[in-house]
């Protein structure tokens, strides 16, 4: 995004907004908890570069169940799986991917999703926002539902997929499989424009 663009971008407030037929799913500008302005589109192959530098950044803290790899080359194969195989979003502040997150496969009707947040953008609400886009987008696409494994001792993950309205379908030693039914009424209030929504 040019400069011009980030500026219009940062002086639009959308909380008014209506909608028109050619938005994406979800509006995809949105104000983080402090107040920085964010923008949330699908991952591009231009996008591979900024992800891979987030992702080797990751602390410890940030990983969870051997993901996201640690290696570059790796990592670079890993990425590819959502381009050959699914599909992802990015999020983006001052110019920077601070975010991203995806599904694959892409033709299952509950595709497996990931999401995960560079460190320094943690606890602005980003992560819940690129979940609430990924539902939208995926109900827009037409899957059934979304899936995803959780380590049952990561708390905040848990305690954000629950409040978007992910169900524990199974437990399987410290990992939990979860599920969100995309006929749940979730995924109709994260397509509302902003000016019918709360969030």
């Amino acid at each position: 995004m040019d400069r011009d663009q980030n500026w219009a971008c940062d002086g639009w407030d959308s909380s008014r907004c209506e909608g028109t037929p050619y938005c994406p799913p979800r509006c995809p500008r949105f104000t983080d908890r402090e107040s920085a302005t964010a923008l949330v589109r699908p991952h591009q192959p231009a996008d591979v570069d900024a992800l891979v530098e987030m992702y080797l950044d990751l602390g410890p803290d940030a990983r969870t169940m051997g993901l996201p790899p640690v290696t570059e080359s790796k990592l670079r194969r890993w990425l590819g799986r959502f381009t050959d195989d699914g599909w992802s979003l990015v999020a983006e502040s001052d110019d920077t991917v601070v975010g991203h997150t995806g599904v694959t496969p892409d033709n299952a009707p509950a595709p497996h999703l990931i999401v995960f947040v560079a460190d320094e953008a943690q606890g602005r609400g980003i992560g819940s926002e690129l979940i609430r886009q990924l539902v939208a987008h995926a109900a827009d696409r037409g899957h059934e539902a979304l899936s995803l494994t959780v380590a049952a001792d990561n708390h905040a993950a848990v305690t954000v997929y629950d409040n978007v309205g992910f169900d524990v379908i199974e437990q399987l030693g410290g990992e939990l499989e979860m599920r969100l039914s995309l006929d749940d009424p979730i995924a109709d209030r994260v397509r509302r424009p902003p000016s019918e929504r709360e969030r």
